[in-house]
């Protein structure tokens, strides 16, 4: 399957929904642009979880452009791609890599968002890619936790940095980053503690391994990717500005995008945080993480809608 094929697969519960609501505001032939239309048009865009004010800045696109016009389904469909794709225009923003020795990325997020998946489907991205890759399983508190990032090094063929149970999480950070230096690896992807965005105390220790892996290479982390759940729905939005502040996040992984039925979050993310959504989760097998491009997820959004 291709990755269009793939993230249609995984927009498929949002693009139902979008689908449903969509054609039920075109009962007839045409429908006339009042402020009836562009109300229910604005509650079915909210329900998607875009955010009220995309929302609204989709609606007004469309009563600037047809108000008080008898306007066929495609037109209204056409209309709502292209503010939608306005919205969401960022660069291709994949990795940036260091300029010389390891790319170093940490990556954080809450408890089940999906965080150490996430990290499995980069590994395998970049093993793929012929990169040789070095884990660091910082998150010392939950012995399930690295028991799972290592399960899905052995199944991806990367190396793991473990410490014991308990253990200083910036210590093991460390320890990742020296040995992907010793063994010329090109990536070492940093796990760390899931935790609420409200825990202040974790909140400072993933500051202290920003912190230390700034120490160890300058400029390293070189990314801090949050991961993000999308059937959270808004609340991703108080995550990201928690996480931006005490680690200054460069970019989000959205992962289960294929369990919801609200992948306008993307939407929401993009509008209200600033951060670049790099990657979207559109699977459950290492493969299915997919490079975010805006034009792309938009069409596979409205794909056989007409």
């Amino acid at each position: 399957m291709g990755l269009f094929e793939k993230l249609k697969q995984g927009l498929k519960k949002t693009a139902q929904f979008l689908r449903t609501d969509i054609r039920d505001l075109f009962k007839t032939e045409g429908r006339l642009v009042d402020e009836a239309f562009l109300a229910e048009l604005f509650e079915m865009l909210v329900k998607t979880d875009m955010g009220v004010e995309a929302a609204q800045e989709t609606v007004d696109e469309i009563g600037a452009s047809f108000r008080t016009r008898v306007v066929r389904l495609e037109e209204v469909l056409e209309h709502i791609k292209q503010t939608l794709k306005g919205l969401l225009a960022q660069p291709v923003e994949p990795i940036r890599f260091a300029a010389a020795g390891p790319t170093v990325i940490m990556v954080a997020g809450v408890n089940g968002c999906g965080k150490t998946t996430s990290i499995a489907k980069l590994t395998a991205m970049f093993q793929g890619e012929g990169k040789r890759v070095v884990l660091g399983a910082a998150d010392t508190f939950r012995a399930a936790a690295v028991q799972q990032l290592s399960i899905w090094a052995t199944r991806v063929g990367a190396e793991i940095v473990t410490g014991p149970s308990g253990s200083d999480p910036a210590a093991v950070a460390h320890r990742a980053v020296a040995r992907a230096l010793e063994t010329a690896a090109q990536v070492c992807i940093v796990d760390t503690a899931g935790r609420l965005q409200t825990q202040q105390g974790l909140m400072q220790q993933l500051t202290k391994i920003h912190r230390v892996l700034g120490k160890q290479i300058p400029d390293a982390p070189h990314e801090v990717l949050l991961v993000l759940d999308a059937t959270t729905g808004q609340n991703g939005i108080s995550q990201a500005r928690h996480f931006t502040d005490a680690v200054r996040c460069t970019g989000i992984i959205l992962a289960k995008l294929d369990g919801t039925a609200k992948g306008g979050i993307v939407v929401a993310i993009r509008k209200q945080v600033g951060l670049p959504v790099k990657y979207i989760g559109v699977g459950e097998t290492p493969e299915d993480l997919a490079l975010f491009q805006a034009d792309r997820f938009v069409d596979a959004l409205f794909e056989d809608m007409q």
